[in-house]
């Protein structure tokens, strides 16, 4: 997915909504090498976590750069040491608390997994609304998906329960998600689903797949 931005002095990054900060890698610019060398982006940053990464006014406004990186090493501790404690251990008694153990725990300054694989490609992979600037946010995101995966073939008793509310961080506050919640998928040109239709690679209709 090539490599990183060309350097750039700056302070770091921050995440968990201002209260992580994080040190500043090696890069900080224009992706130098690999296939994304120098990829023009249009749109955005709208929430840049890297430090003197200006947000534009609108988040649809024409906004023609390179994309950019910064590796951040130390968020490797992250992303693969509750691997285990996620899949088998403590956290993964529920779908609750799997998530949330895969998602974060910005309170005691714990990035989990996902938050730590946006942040450890740093630039505009760590933008929470335009990460998919960057083409390694489809690969990270089908690796995330592989975790839940692994996570439901060994919890098939809850593989099909969900948890939480309708509202990112219960932001406003809300009522719980059900099964039956519609997810709309029409600028897909996909029918719109119930979430539990949503839930199984096996079901056959609409997903039929597996993890190696």
């Amino acid at each position: 997915m090539g490599g990183d931005g060309g350097f750039v002095k700056h302070n770091g990054s921050v995440s968990g909504g201002g209260s992580i900060l994080l040190p500043s890698g090696n890069g900080g610019g224009c992706i130098k090498s690999g296939p994304f060398k120098n990829l023009q982006l249009n749109l955005g940053p709208v929430l840049p976590a890297m430090e003197g990464y200006a947000a534009v006014t609108d988040p649809f406004e024409w906004n023609p750069r390179c994309a950019r990186r910064d590796f951040i090493p130390t968020t490797e501790d992250y992303a693969f040491t509750n691997l285990f404690d996620m899949t088998l251990g403590e956290a993964s008694q529920s779908v609750y608390t799997f998530q949330n153990e895969l998602q974060r725990r910005f309170s005691d300054g714990f990035l989990g997994t996902h938050t730590a694989g946006h942040v450890k490609v740093g630039g505009d992979a760590a933008d929470f609304f335009s990460s998919t600037n960057d083409p390694v946010f489809f690969l990270h995101h089908a690796m995330l998906d592989r975790v839940w995966w692994m996570w439901q073939a060994l919890h098939l008793n809850q593989a099909k329960t969900v948890a939480g509310t309708i509202t990112i961080l219960n932001n406003p506050p809300s009522r719980n998600t059900t099964l039956q919640d519609v997810i709309s998928a029409n600028f897909l040109n996909m029918p719109d689903r119930p979430i539990g239709d949503l839930l199984g690679s096996l079901d056959g209709e609409p997903f039929c797949y597996i993890y190696l």
